[in-house]
């Protein structure tokens, strides 16, 4: 492919993955047609597909920049003289958590980035290639296969605790709880190790990290991203 078209295409899908962004936060996943992304990139409703195959192909670039920007944050909170990958780990799925109670289009964004075949299968490819560093000392028998197959249950279960809203009774530091609870049960985290961890997740102020992200994926979306691809 000659080099001034790869450009050209490069900067197709941006501005298709800009547009995308803005009407995700606006609407969610689901409200959100190809159509109006391209509109919204300034294009003809045909030029979606001359960046991507489809929105969900779409989608999936835009989840490895989300869960680039929470592994990031969520680092920073932990801080730099904590040395926990438990910590780390309560700290990024907590924030995840909290993200989804910003809003109900940021609710149906990471719900479906739960559910579509090829955003998922990413997240749990990517998230059990850390987890033997983090669990590993807990379950030492455990290989590469059951990580991965135990992150489908950790994720199953993250993705229904984001699809239910919290109310007066549920609220998010129960969710949050209760999800770290079960998560770090399934991987054989001790019950005490298991407390101290969700005290000081607790302690953090998740809200305003939540906010930061979104703020920040915002801004990329007026600034420019470069891509992360394969």
């Amino acid at each position: 492919m000659p080099k001034g078209l790869q450009s050209r295409g490069i900067a197709r899908r941006n501005r298709m993955l800009h547009a995308a962004i803005r009407l995700f936060l606006q609407n969610g996943y689901e409200r959100t047609t190809t159509s109006s992304i391209a509109k919204g990139a300034g294009m003809a409703p045909s030029s979606f597909f001359a960046a991507f195959a489809s929105k969900e192909e779409l989608l999936l670039v835009l989840v490895k920049i989300m869960f680039a920007g929470q592994f990031e944050s969520a680092e920073q909170m932990k801080g730099a003289t904590e040395d926990d990958p438990v910590l780390l780990y309560a700290v990024e799925t907590a924030l995840q958590m909290y993200i989804t109670e910003l809003s109900e289009p940021l609710r149906d964004l990471y719900v479906t980035g739960y559910s579509l075949p090829s955003t998922s299968e990413y997240i749990y490819s990517s998230t059990a290639k850390r987890l033997p560093h983090i669990f590993g000392q807990y379950m030492p028998d455990a290989q590469e296969k059951d990580f991965y197959e135990m992150d489908i249950a950790s994720a199953g279960m993250m993705r229904a605790y984001m699809a239910r809203p919290c109310d007066f009774y549920f609220t998010v530091e129960n969710k949050i709880s209760r999800f770290l609870e079960s998560s770090l049960t399934l991987y054989a985290v001790p019950k005490e190790k298991q407390r101290r961890v969700i005290e000081r997740v607790l302690e953090m102020n998740l809200k305003t990290a939540a906010e930061k992200i979104i703020t920040g994926m915002a801004q990329k979306a007026e600034d420019g991203i470069d891509l992360i691809e394969e």
